[in-house]
């Protein structure tokens, strides 16, 4: 399977990329097929050559049956060359579990309980 990737490289902790197709089994810097642009993460958001893409190549091979990786799609979507993918959902570790749920719950049913209360006694008067 072909796959649209980056690939590392710049010095110590000055990270620059490479987007290249290749196997899917090569490994992340090593053997590519062909580079179809460069990410350089220093610039700024704005600035033109921070993403640069060779579009017709990168449509060639989405055509040929390659899969951009997750990072490289949302660069694709950006320059409206694919649509953007969904977002996953988020895990539910940080929530809290079930009974934690119910009593938080309970709790606010009781806290409204008695604003409600309140309300119709004042209304009364």
């Amino acid at each position: 399977m072909l796959a649209i990737r980056m690939t590392r490289h710049g010095a110590k902790k000055r990270p620059f990329f490479h987007i290249v197709v290749a196997d899917s089994r090569s490994p992340r810097d090593g053997r590519f097929i062909e580079k179809l642009g460069t990410y350089n993460p220093l610039l700024p958001r704005e600035h033109a050559q921070r993403i640069t893409l060779d579009k017709e190549r990168i449509a060639h091979w989405l055509m040929v049956g390659a899969q951009p990786s997750d990072r490289v799609a949302k660069f694709l979507a950006q320059a409206e060359m694919m649509q953007p993918r969904e977002r996953r959902e988020q895990t539910k570790k940080p929530q809290p579990r079930a009974k934690a749920q119910e009593r938080l719950k309970a709790a606010a049913a009781a806290a409204a309980a008695p604003a409600e209360s309140g309300e119709k006694e004042a209304a009364a008067s």
